[in-house]
């Protein structure tokens, strides 16, 4: 065996021990190391910031915004709807994405007139009142929250549809407003799935 032959020989094993080295330290280490500090220190969010229900059943994700609509896609009178989704047929977290419409793309203009005309007719409210965020998806196409005056447009309809006080309803959503992080970051909100299952779980229907 020439010292060219030696030489590749000994390069290529010094490459395969790197790489094993490599792979034990970042694929494995690295990846058990986080996975564990995270179920140490955040459990909630490392498992996906799942909502469950008195009963411990898993409903969905409070990252992960859901639709609250019948089969044939009518809103359901007696829930808070979340804002519009384009992500796949609405709500899919295995296609996020916006419309990527312009603001005077046709199609998006002719959505939020359809839309605001809807919301105005199901709570019986102004057009001129009906926030942004009811009319128009987010970037992601996975938004779990509301603002609080979108939210405030659907209480009526929510207190008549289950036959409870709106000022009973009212109180749920104050419950359920976040503030802005660290108390600058964002605007505050209101997370939909959390607010319809704690207004079932209060009537005892969920």
């Amino acid at each position: 065996m020439n010292t060219a032959t030696r030489t590749a020989g000994k390069t290529v094993w010094v490459s395969i021990r790197a790489l094993l080295a490599c792979t034990l330290v970042l694929g494995l280490g690295y990846t058990a190391l986080v996975t564990g500090l995270g179920q140490l220190a955040l459990p909630a969010q490392a498992n996906g910031s799942t909502v469950t229900t008195a009963d411990g059943d898993v409903i969905g994700s409070a990252l992960i915004g859901q639709s609250f609509t019948d089969a044939d896609g009518a809103a359901l009178p007696e829930y808070f709807q979340s804002r519009p989704s384009a992500a796949g047929d609405g709500y899919d977290a295995g296609a996020s994405s916006g419309s990527n419409w312009g603001p005077e793309h046709p199609e998006l203009i002719a959505a939020i007139a359809a839309r605001r005309a809807e919301i105005a007719l199901r709570d019986g409210v102004p057009e001129s009142v009906i926030p942004a965020d009811a009319v128009t998806a987010s970037s992601s196409g996975l938004d779990p929250h509301i603002s609080p005056e979108y939210a405030a447009l659907q209480v009526a309809r929510v207190a008549a549809a289950r036959g409870i006080p709106a000022a009973e309803v009212a109180a749920l959503v104050a419950a359920h407003t976040e503030a802005p992080d660290l108390g600058v970051l964002g605007d505050r909100r209101v997370n939909v799935l959390r607010l319809n299952l704690d207004l079932d779980e209060s009537e005892g229907t969920a």
